[in-house]
């Protein structure tokens, strides 16, 4: 009973931090209509930016505090770059433009810093003790902090201007114009928001794997994305539950001997039943289309 309450444990750890990496993604989809699947690599690019400062300083907190303005910076470059050109164009064209920021990221990295894997000891936070089960502080802070971001970001979306103009823009794009809501302006607030979002995923994630190296974003990436169609892509609850449903699963296949190879294979038909079952996600709403 025990190791199955530490197995479940650990997925939630596991789970806040795709819940985070799965906002990001659901907030750029929500309101640009895109699947920004570069979203992964600012991981990386925080990572190495707190490997970058942290060697020169010695402290952890100002790699950290480093991190998340610059991949604020890269998420805007971005979409001003890659993807406000194609505003108008195919999905396909999108589609094929995220990939290849991606794999441009991934080429930077590499030759910036080698193919290899470089250590980044951000320190234990430790542990507290309940009864004889043992919890680490990092996943408890990793929760906090998940719940915290997506309780603020629900405030932001439907309480601040910002937010309502963001849910117009989501709504109808061409009716927000008219409006005198500057699109441009929220397209890139969101970026800017879910590039913050993934550097403070990045955090955690080297607290459980200090490594970074340049495909680091790839496999989280892809997993947060799948957590957030699970959940319902667009909802910023829904990418919460996914991605604490998809931590939890990957764990507990981890733990039994029989499941541990099939993972991945059990995390995506899991993706396709609720898909199938439920298009729309298990939170997500089904959109009528426009006549």
């Amino acid at each position: 009973m025990l190791d199955f309450i530490t197995t479940f444990i650990n997925g939630l750890n596991l789970g806040g931090i795709y819940a985070l990496i799965a906002l990001g993604y659901t907030m750029v989809y929500g309101i640009a209509k895109m699947l920004n699947f570069a979203h992964g690599d600012i991981i990386m690019v925080g990572g190495y930016t707190i490997m970058v400062f942290f060697s020169m300083t010695g402290l952890p907190v100002v790699g950290v505090l480093c991190a998340i303005p610059l991949c604020v910076v890269v998420g805007i470059v971005i979409e001003k770059v890659a993807y406000k050109p194609l505003r108008g164009a195919s999905p396909l064209a999108v589609l094929i433009t995220a990939i290849g920021v991606s794999y441009l990221l991934q080429s930077l990295a590499q030759m910036i810093f080698g193919p290899g894997q470089q250590m980044v000891d951000l320190g234990d936070l430790g542990t507290i003790s309940v009864g004889s089960l043992k919890i680490k502080v990092s996943t408890i802070v990793t929760l906090l902090a998940a719940t915290a971001i997506m309780v603020s970001l629900t405030l932001f979306v439907h309480k601040t201007k910002a937010g309502k103009a963001m849910l117009a823009v989501a709504e109808d794009r061409d009716a927000a114009r008219l409006m005198g809501i500057n699109v441009n302006a929220i397209i890139t607030l969101t970026f800017a928001i879910g590039s913050a979002l993934a550097a403070v995923a990045g955090v955690f994630y080297l607290l459980g794997s200090p490594a970074v190296y340049p495909t680091l974003g790839s496999m989280p990436g892809i997993k947060a994305f799948t957590a957030a169609v699970i959940g319902g892509i667009g909802s910023i609850p829904g990418a919460m539950v996914g991605g604490l449903l998809l931590g939890i699963i990957e764990c507990i296949c981890g733990a039994v001997p029989a499941l541990s190879k099939y993972t991945i294979a059990v995390e995506f038909v899991l993706l396709i039943v609720i898909l199938l079952v439920k298009p729309s996600g298990i939170l997500g709403k089904k959109k009528r289309e426009k006549a």
